[in-house]
């Protein structure tokens, strides 16, 4: 079973990291990973960075470009990244955008993916009807999950295709803006939360977008499974660094 998988069958809310392989420093990937996990996290986002973020908020956007300046790229990512799972079990999964997966070579990419010990890949430009047509049977060959996006836009009959494609968790993005961290949801975003937990999806939800404490955290996962910390994690690299991630994490959960 996929590590994905297995984790979504845990008794408790998953807490989800990202953050922007190459960043702070480009040789820092490997050991935020293995801090992470010993942090208690249950999930682990890596940003592999692009020249056009669309959907990126100024701090993840900040972030991408100096990982491109340190040197950043997908086979970079892949050296640094292939013992990972000499020291690190949870489930690991690769976020960016389907151009830098095109370039690779789609089969390519994914077979790379299930040699290093990657479960899942998020492509939020990767239409899912593109993906059912052209890619499912690829990704699945290399065991891989790939994660589909909805928002409160996003229609229930949408919702209900992207449930009938997805095999691990749908992405509940919370609003329609970009990433970025909020002090708190309005009542827009409960009744966005509440609208897909009675939709009774076969696939569970992890909310993303503007979480950034203890208290976001919390609102979120009331109705879905987990949640995923983005911006505020990226701001704390730069602010403090690579050292004692755990504060961050202690905060939080």
């Amino acid at each position: 079973m996929n590590r994905i998988n297995q984790k979504l069958q845990e008794d408790k809310k998953l807490l989800s990291i990202y953050f922007t392989a190459g960043y702070p420093n480009l040789d820092d990937t490997a050991s935020i990973i293995q801090d992470l996990e010993k942090s208690g996290v249950d999930m682990i986002e890596i940003g592999l960075p692009f020249s056009d973020p669309l959907a990126d908020g100024p701090t993840i956007q900040a972030s991408s470009t100096t990982a491109l300046k340190n040197g950043m790229t997908t086979e970079k990512l892949f050296e640094q990244i292939k013992d990972i799972r000499k020291s690190v079990s949870i489930p690991l999964i690769i976020m960016g955008y389907f151009n830098p997966v095109l370039q690779y070579g789609v089969e390519d990419f994914c077979k790379k993916c299930q040699e290093i010990g990657i479960d899942g890949l998020i492509l939020p430009d990767l239409p899912v009807n593109v993906y059912a047509e052209e890619y499912k049977a690829i990704f699945e060959k290399y065991g891989l999950i790939n994660v589909f996006l909805i928002t409160p836009q996003t229609s229930d009959e949408r919702i209900r295709y992207i449930d009938s494609v997805s095999d691990g968790f749908i992405y509940m993005v919370s609003s329609t803006s970009t990433t970025g961290a909020k002090s708190g949801f309005g009542l827009e975003q409960s009744d966005y939360f509440k609208r897909i937990a009675t939709m009774n999806l076969n696939n569970p939800q992890i909310v993303g977008f503007g979480i950034s404490n203890n208290e976001t955290f919390t609102q979120a996962t009331q109705y879905a499974k987990g949640a995923i910390i983005g911006s505020a994690f990226i701001k704390h690299l730069t602010n403090e660094g690579i050292d004692r991630l755990d504060r961050f994490v202690n905060e939080i959960i």
